[in-house]
Parts: structure tokens; C-alpha cells; sequence
């Protein structure tokens, strides 16, 4: 069981940051790390989730996998591999949002939430969201309006976990997995929603969440050496 988490954690690193360095960039100058290395990157984390949580007793390792295949039909929406367009985006961020839920509802299930901390996030994601998605908007829409509750979803996973974590060591790397998920999502809202584009941005993107989504996954199993 140790080995398969440990052989599984390289091979997510293999995929995700051997396609950054040796991929080619695309036509749009967006991304070097090729769709299928990203997507196969992110089922190895289902993958790892749902070995460590059907092995392990307790209720968070099994909603941290739940969390984790909503997390993986995310990505596969935003990479418009089930549908195109606006409605893309929408399902993705919905996939991801049930995601969060489910990481949500397994760490305020150990009983340890920080209620301050937790609303300090939610005022940042509030603060983020006008900022970056609301104010800057020429014509609010539908997408808009969703990044909201969406925003709030993504800080409070982090809020909640990084609450834990100044009872619970073990949440540290729970919590550092959640605030690059809100800083990933934050440069994905800045080019979706206000046009930013730059060169590799994609990668950017990438390279901050699915470290994000390793670090949720990992960050029990990293504490207690895979036992």
C-alpha cells in the first residue's frame, strides 16, 4: 500500500512537470504541459485518493476521494473535453464547487474548525471576487454571478483547513493545498473573466493547482508516512 501511494505520487509528478519541462507550447502560447498529461495527472490523484480512503477507517479520506473525482470531472469540463463554451466553465466550476463540499464536510468532521479563521477567508474570496471578477466586468453574467459561491466554497476549504491545522500539524499541507487552489483559481478568473494572457499562463495555472489537488490529497498520508 505504501509503495502504490508512493509510486502513484511520482508518476503525477512525471506527467505534470516532465510535460511542463519537456512540452512544446500550443498555437495560443497558453500551456506547454499537453491536455492528456494534465487530465492523466489528475485521475492518478482519484486514483491515490480512493486507495488511501477505501484502506483507511474514518470518514475524511473517503470524502477527500469524493472531493477528488468531482475535482477530476472538473478539469476535464474546463478542458472542454464533455462540452464547449460558457457552459463549459459553468460545469466545471459546479463539478469543482461539489468537489470542495465534499473536502469541506470531511475536515469539519474532525471536529477541530477554526470559525475565525474560516471567515477571514471568506472575506478574502469576497474581497478577490469584486475585485477581480465583478468590478472589471463589461457585461455581467450568469458565470460572473456563479464565481461567487464559488469563491466561497474554494475559501472555505481552505479556511477550515488551515483552521484545523493550528490543532493538527497533519492539516498543514491540507491547508497550503487549499490557498494555492484559491491563488490557481485566482489567475484562471483574471483570464477568463478580464482577458489577461501572457505567455504560458496555462502552466501557471496548472503548476499551482495541481500541486493544490496533490497536497489535499497527500497531506494525511504525508504525515503518518503512508502506514
Amino acid at each position: 500500500m505504501n509503495i502504490l501511494m508512493l509510486l502513484f505520487l511520482i508518476l503525477w509528478a512525471i506527467l505534470l512537470f516532465g510535460g511542463w519541462i519537456f512540452g512544446t507550447y500550443n498555437h495560443t502560447q497558453v500551456h506547454k504541459i499537453p491536455t492528456a498529461n494534465r487530465m492523466v495527472s489528475s485521475a492518478v490523484l482519484v486514483s491515490a485518493g480512493w486507495l488511501w480512503g477505501l484502506s483507511h477507517d474514518g470518514n475524511l479520506a473517503l470524502f477527500i476521494a469524493l472531493g477528488m473525482t468531482f475535482g477530476f470531472l472538473g478539469d476535464l469540463f474546463m478542458a472542454g473535453l464533455i462540452i464547449k463554451g460558457d457552459k463549459a466553465v459553468l460545469g466545471g466550476m459546479s463539478a469543482f464547487g461539489i468537489g470542495h463540499i465534499f473536502y469541506i464536510i470531511g475536515i469539519l468532521g474532525t471536529n477541530l474548525a477554526n470559525m475565525m479563521v474560516w471567515i477571514v477567508f471568506l472575506v478574502i474570496a469576497v474581497v478577490l471576487w469584486y475585485g477581480v471578477v465583478y468590478r472589471t466586468a463589461k457585461q455581467v453574467s450568469i458565470l460572473h454571478y456563479a464565481a461567487l459561491p464559488y469563491a466561497l466554497l474554494l475559501a472555505s476549504t481552505a479556511g477550515f483547513a488551515g483552521g484545523v491545522a493550528l490543532s493538527n500539524s497533519a492539516f498543514i499541507l491540507m491547508a497550503i493545498g487549499g490557498m494555492l487552489f484559491l491563488i490557481s483559481d485566482l489567475i484562471l478568473a483574471t483570464q477568463l473573466f478580464n482577458g489577461v494572457h501572457f505567455k504560458g499562463i496555462g502552466d501557471v495555472v496548472w503548476l499551482t493547482y495541481g500541486p493544490a489537488q496533490m497536497l489535499i490529497v497527500y497531506a494525511i498520508p504525508l504525515s503518518v508516512g503512508f502506514a
